[in-house]
């Protein structure tokens, strides 16, 4: 029996423990494709905003007028080019591009939120909106919501229903 056969770890050479598998790499780099697809997907004022090197920056710019097998070679480039620089500050930078949208995105959903309950006949959610606005007008959002009603009862388009959203979208944006 060798020395490695009998199973022990203490015989393994050191430099092994630090080796990662062709599984693990092939992941990494698949990763860093997968990110220069969403760096070559992004819209360029958005591009611009990422402090990427000129040579990335080139090669993301050059991807945008190909197709098919060049774009493939082309985002295997800039994965390349990627795995030399600091990806994970390239990775930070565009996470952060997106928290903007996210940060809409959850605002949009809570309006809908309100709305819904409002016109469901949810009498709480009157508190929480004087509470979360200032300027929340009941008498004007309650016309509202009886027009959405009777809109709906005879179904005709949601008009009352959109300017209730279109009334709580105004405060949010003057909050």
């Amino acid at each position: 029996m060798s020395e490695f056969e009998d199973g022990s770890e203490e015989n393994w050479p050191q430099d092994w423990d630090n080796e990662k598998s062709k599984t693990q790499v092939k992941k990494e780099l698949q990763a860093l494709r997968e990110l220069g697809k969403e760096l070559i997907n992004l819209p360029k004022r958005d591009l611009d905003k990422l402090d990427l090197p000129e040579e990335l920056r080139e090669a993301v710019d050059d991807a945008g007028a190909m197709s098919k097998g060049a774009l493939k070679r082309q985002t295997g480039f800039i994965g390349g080019l990627i795995a030399e620089l600091d990806h994970v500050s390239i990775e930070r930078q565009l996470n952060q591009l997106k928290q903007p949208h996210q940060g809409q995105v959850k605002q949009f959903h809570q309006l809908e939120n309100w709305r819904d309950r409002l016109l469901a006949g949810d009498d709480d959610v009157y508190g929480e909106l004087i509470n979360e606005f200032d300027a929340f007008d009941v008498q004007h959002v309650r016309q509202l919501v009886r027009n959405a009603t009777r809109e709906a009862k005879q179904n005709k388009p949601p008009k009352s229903a959109r300017q209730v959203f279109q009334y709580l979208q105004e405060l949010q944006q003057n909050h």
